[in-house]
């Protein structure tokens, strides 16, 4: 399962806030509600959300190993 836990702390820890990211860098309202609800999202959105907040992709995402993970 991939988490966005990590999303949250490193914009608490920026100059930015969800409304600069929707208002100013035009992030949708829908890619927040995905980080909020950990829902799938492209690595795009992942790569701009690292250039916002000048970050590494650790700093947004993480995976946990889940028993509820797809079977392979």
């Amino acid at each position: 399962m991939i988490t966005y836990d990590p999303f949250w702390e490193t914009l608490r820890n920026s100059h930015e806030s969800t409304y600069s990211l929707i208002n100013n860098h035009r992030v949708s309202s829908a890619i927040i509600d995905k980080l909020r609800k950990n829902k799938p999202m492209n690595t795009t959105t992942i790569n701009d959300l690292c250039r916002i907040l000048q970050c590494d992709i650790q700093d947004i995402a993480v995976y946990i190993p889940s028993d509820e993970d797809q079977v392979l």
